[in-house]
């Protein structure tokens, strides 16, 4: 087969999502796989979004949801099948997925653990959630209202910016006994 032909490079994108859960080794959110691939191969993000339907229709890739948001991880066949195909890969691509993957996985893994969004509910009320996730896991979620959009976005940034500082002073407001 052409190393340029359209199947060719179907199969191998394919593969490299297959080759990144791999060595990923646990499941992992939609928005770090996403931004994993896409910082290792230049791969447009709408051919990502079908590679990975393709992946789950196939059943080599499963997905579900925990925390409102979609987690994927390789299934047996999905394992099984990178196993077969693996030397479809080329060695210089596996190096480029290894050498970058450590790096690039730290980077995606420190950036989502702080979290801040803000969601309107009326011209003059806005939902605010704030987030600190560990190993996957939400160890702190505060949910708020803001009077006005600059308010929220004005806690968004604070706490983007420094939620490091504020985390320790709420649990510490929590946990000390009023006088």
């Amino acid at each position: 087969m052409e190393r340029n032909s359209k199947n060719y490079s179907l199969a191998e994108n394919k593969l490299l999502i297959l080759y990144t859960l791999s060595k990923v080794g646990k499941p992992i959110s939609h928005n770090k796989l996403q931004e994993l691939v896409i910082s290792i191969c230049d791969m447009n993000y709408f051919y990502f979004q079908q590679y990975l339907l393709d992946l789950l229709e196939d059943k080599y890739v499963n997905k579900f949801a925990q925390n409102d948001e979609d987690y994927y991880e390789l299934t047996p066949e999905g394992k099984e099948g990178l196993k077969l195909t693996i030397d479809l890969l080329p060695g210089i691509l596996k190096l480029e997925v290894d050498s970058k993957f450590k790096e690039n996985f730290e980077i995606i893994r420190d950036k989502s653990s702080i979290t801040a969004e803000y969601t309107p509910i009326s011209e003059k009320e806005f939902l605010v959630k704030l987030k600190i996730i560990e190993n996957d896991n939400i160890i702190f979620n505060l949910e708020t209202y803001a009077g006005s959009r600059e308010q929220a976005s004005q806690m968004v940034n604070n706490w983007n910016q420094k939620a490091a500082l504020i985390y320790p002073e709420i649990l510490n407001i929590l946990i000390n006994e009023s006088e």
